[in-house]
């Protein structure tokens, strides 16, 4: 197996563990009811994807 060749500091250990962070979600408006939603998915409050209403939703 693979050994090091020389130890690694805390502080170069660390920086390389900093980027396990959690982005946000990209939301965009909604066209027809100007609720945010996901980008190209259908809108979970109306129903309508590409000006067109794809699912029927209940109120």
């Amino acid at each position: 197996m693979a050994v090091p060749k020389r130890k690694v500091s805390r502080s170069r250990r660390d920086k390389r563990r900093a980027n396990w962070k959690l982005t946000a979600p990209g939301m965009v408006e909604c066209p027809q009811c100007h609720e945010f939603k996901m980008p190209h998915k259908v809108c979970k409050s109306c129903g309508y994807y590409n000006g067109k209403e794809v699912v029927k939703v209940e109120d």
